[in-house]
């Protein structure tokens, strides 16, 4: 759950001990209308687009990690953090909904509210059916809900507070006596409470984010609560900790039980953003004891590639100043860098020459590949390699130019409104800003005047569109128009919004293009907007030009790359920490050939250096910490995933927020915002002599399956694609069920979501044993440049055969290999009418042993 975002906070006063009465969210709240915020016109049909419909969702407004998941009465409680007043964070409550099956789903008016004095963030709810509270009676035990309060009143400290219903969770009443839980902590939260038999206690789960530990503690009634231990930091830790659980499962479904341990990264994950990951191993009632210690060592070494022990790079190629004369003893000389370490040996490559500000690329001689693995050490900034950004590209030619803001005026016809862009255009880098380069002559567009808090626009006079291309210089943040407080750039023709582009969290401007052939002739504005508050609420624009061309976008990369016959073919970028972490090329595609490794530092901006060591050949792949950590799910978007504790037949079922926080304030959905992952059935089981937790979709999804099941059975795929069935299996809300087994083919699968130029491949590739999901061409991607990518979860084939279940709904695929060990959630945003399905094979013939697909409906129907 994310904490640090600002909010306006709206006031809602309700003294400490008074009953919350049902809360009804009004039609009007946060009515913008803007894409992707809640809309005012109309009641919610359920039907726009990207609604999911069979995973939950609000009628209404922002939503995010799941809450007090609790069993009574006969309803399964889904509790939910939720913004009762808009489609972005903020005004944090306790959503309500309730179902018998988990899977048909009844919303609830709000269940408890902030108020004036603070915002209800993450917990959990117990039935105290020992009435230890006193809430209740053993007649009528009363449900409690224990979350942490977040103080509205600026920084203090966060804190475990109570309230409890005595109506099946309708009506809530806070605690007289709140906070239960305090220990002058800012970054205390999320707990999660269950009855431990065996001392016959209440268990607290709960974390200490910033310091990436997980305290428990146990109370007789409640109330008052005793520390038992920590566990961490281990695992994952690049980001806070937040939303623990902690469980018990069998073993392969025998008497032999561990205990499980969930812990929630933000950022950290694997592919980035916000992930969760778990740990197996003992709990005695005191203290978590994990199977895996946490220690590591890299594979053996066939030979070194380099390790940059000399004081010179010798036939190594540097170009720039970033890298300076030669490997650096830590950190770069000259400079104030600190904390460099995790190196090998006294040296490494490190870019800080020249601090963040400067630039360049250090090149190996050629050598030929016969071992399998190169693994080599990286820190420094994670700055991506995108493949459609080149290093130093040429200016674009002006066939017109709009706008260079030089001279020291805006120019004739340009207005503003607000204060964030002054009364004349910038002259380069503002007051504290990150220095603020890229851009050209002495003038630009620089919306920091006062610091990020400033908002406005600045809107150009009418132009006639004259040449196929619009570029220009754009910097600042990333915050689209899609969200309900951008900083963006926009082309309007008639009024409208026909382009438009936004930063990407870096004060290097760099170059952007429209292509608006098919609007020349037409009479058009530029519009310039800053209407953000937050981090990186600021835009930079310059050198804005009609051009017969488009301009090439520049490089922003911090990256170690394999070149192989002059072409990059895989990328590691750092951790955004001095620390240095191991990664790993794969080299068996390319045995024989010819390969270089090239480090390229092309961002001037903050983190805008690389660090490197230890190339090293081997026959296994080093893993960096995240890889190394084990992971709930291997998308990008399943995050604070909890269990009930209390089902009554006995199994432990999750649900979690199917999002990310790199990008869900910009998320294309309206009128809410956020849905849940469909519930899942958790197991441990031993795969390959380890003892894994598994997930499978709850077996009462079944009841949503409609008409007849498509089955296709004992087919050859032949190289390429072809679609399932003649178009019979086509639709948006899908269940596959595949086998495939291992063939001719490289790579095999299945598309989704198919249509004119989109896909959502859901493959498996032979040579690396992995399950993946790429989703670069699923759809709408544009609103954060974190979301497009391939997705990839270890899986081995058994005996030959790869098993792959699919949930795929109007937004969301869910993906289960094999025995559920490897599970990957995304998701995607395709035209409506994108509903394809396909089979497909790369490198060789595939085999499709079986495949059964249901349509699936509406859990409102």
């Amino acid at each position: 759950m994310k904490r640090h975002l600002p909010v306006t906070l709206a006031a809602g006063a309700l003294a400490a001990g008074t009953a919350l009465s049902a809360y009804a969210i009004p039609a009007s709240a946060g009515s913008s209308g803007s894409p992707g915020s809640a809309s005012s016109a109309g009641a919610p049909t359920f039907a726009e687009p990207y609604r999911p419909q069979f995973h939950f969702t609000p009628a209404r407004h922002w939503m995010n990690d799941p809450n007090g998941l609790v069993h009574h009465k006969g309803e399964y409680h889904l509790f939910f953090q939720h913004n009762p007043n808009g489609s972005s964070w903020g005004d944090m409550s306790w959503g309500h909904a309730v179902s018998t099956d988990l899977v048909h789903w009844n919303e609830l008016p709000l269940a408890i509210s902030h108020d004036d004095d603070e915002m209800i963030f993450s917990g959990s709810v117990v039935v105290d059916h020992q009435n230890t509270t006193g809430f209740g009676t053993l007649a009528n035990p009363p449900m409690v809900a224990v979350y942490t309060s977040h103080p509205k009143a600026g920084p203090a400290d966060q804190n475990q507070s109570l309230a409890y219903s005595l109506d099946r969770g309708r009506t809530w009443t806070k605690y007289d006596g709140n906070p239960v839980l305090d220990i002058d902590n800012s970054e205390f939260r999320d707990p999660k409470v269950q009855w431990h038999a065996p001392t016959q206690r209440w268990l607290m789960t709960v974390v200490k984010a910033t310091e990436r530990r997980v305290a428990f503690y146990s109370s007789r009634d409640l109330k008052s609560w005793e520390h038992l231990s920590d566990f961490g930091p281990q695992g994952a830790v690049a980001g806070v900790w937040e939303c623990p659980d902690l469980f018990q499962l069998p073993v392969d479904g025998s008497g032999k039980r561990k205990w499980v341990l969930l812990v929630s990264l933000n950022p950290g994950h694997l592919y980035g953003g916000s992930g969760t990951q778990y740990f197996v191993g003992q709990f005695d009632g005191t203290t978590f004891t994990p199977d895996d210690d946490g220690s590591y060592e890299p594979p053996a070494e066939l030979s070194v590639l380099e390790d940059f022990e000399s004081e010179s790079f010798g036939d190594w190629t540097a170009t720039g100043t970033a890298f300076g004369p030669g490997p650096a003893p830590g950190a770069a000389v000259g400079t104030d860098q600190g904390g460099v370490s995790n190196y090998q040996g006294d040296r490494l490559a490190n870019s800080f020459h020249g601090f963040d500000g400067s630039t360049g690329t250090l090149t190996s001689p050629e050598f030929t590949v016969q071992a399998d693995f190169l693994n080599f050490l990286v820190g420094g900034g994670n700055h991506s390699r995108n493949p459609g950004e080149v290093l130093d590209p040429p200016a674009p030619v002006a066939a017109t130019m709009l706008a260079d803001f030089e001279g020291g005026s805006y120019g004739e016809g340009w207005t503003t409104t607000g204060d964030a862009f002054g009364t004349a255009p910038s002259t380069g880098t503002i007051g504290d800003q990150q220095p603020v380069t890229g851009f050209e002559g002495n003038g630009l567009v620089n919306t920091f005047l006062d610091h990020d808090r400033s908002v406005g626009t600045l809107t150009s006079p009418e132009f006639e569109i004259t040449a196929d291309y619009v570029n220009f210089l754009i910097g600042g943040g990333r915050h689209p128009m899609s969200e309900a407080d951008p900083t963006a750039v926009n082309l309007l023709v008639d009024g409208e919004v026909v382009r438009t582009a936004t930063g990407k969290d870096a004060e290097r401007l760099t170059w952007s293009a429209w292509d608006v052939s098919e609007l020349r002739g037409r009479t058009a504005r530029l519009e310039v907007v800053d209407q953000n508050t937050g981090g990186w609420g600021h835009l930079n624009l310059d050198s804005v030009m009609l051009s017969d061309a488009p301009a090439q976008p520049a490089s922003v990369e911090t990256t170690v790359n394999l070149v192989v016959d002059g072409e990059i073919v895989q990328s590691e970028t750092g951790p955004a920490s001095e620390r240095l972490d191991w990664a790993s090329f794969d080299l068996r595609r390319y045995q024989g050939q010819q390969a270089q490794v090239r480090l390229i530092d092309a961002n001037s901006g903050g983190w805008g250096h690389l660090l490197a060591d230890q190339f090293s050949f081997s026959d296994e792949p080093a893993l960096s910490v995240a890889e190394r950590a084990d992971w709930v799910d291997f998308g990008k978007d399943n995050y604070a995933g909890i269990t009930w504790d209390n089902v009554p037949t006995g199994e432990r079922f999750t649900i979690g927020w199917m999002n990310n926080w790199q990008y869900t304030g910009s998320t294309p959905t309206s009128p809410w915002r956020g849905a849940m992952t469909a519930p899942r059935e958790l197991a441990l089981k031993t795969i390959d002599g380890e003892v894994r937790l598994t997930q499978e979709p709850v077996t009462s999804l079944r009841s949503l399956r409609q008409g007849d099941a498509l089955t296709v059975n004992k087919r050859t795929i032949p190289e390429g694609s072809a679609v399932l069935a003649g178009g019979r299996g086509n639709g948006k809300a899908l269940e596959i069920d595949a086998t495939f087994s291992i063939a001719a083919a490289e790579r095999f699968g299945l598309k989704v979501a198919t249509g004119p130029g989109q896909e959502t491949v859901i493959g498996y590739d032979a040579l690396t044993e992995e399950l993946y999901v790429d989703r670069t061409r699923s759809g709408v991607d544009d609103f954060s440049g974190g979301f497009a990518g391939i997705h990839r979860a270890p899986l081995k084939a058994r005996d030959g055969k790869v098993r792959i279940k699919i949930l795929l709904d109007w937004s969301s695929v869910e993906v289960f290999g094999g025995a559920g060990e490897a599970v990957i959630t995304d998701l995607i945003f395709p035209d409506p009418d994108s509903d394809g399905v396909e089979l497909f094979a790369e490198g060789g013939s595939a085999r499709l042993d079986k495949l059964t697909l249901r349509h699936l409906g509406s859990y409102r129907d």
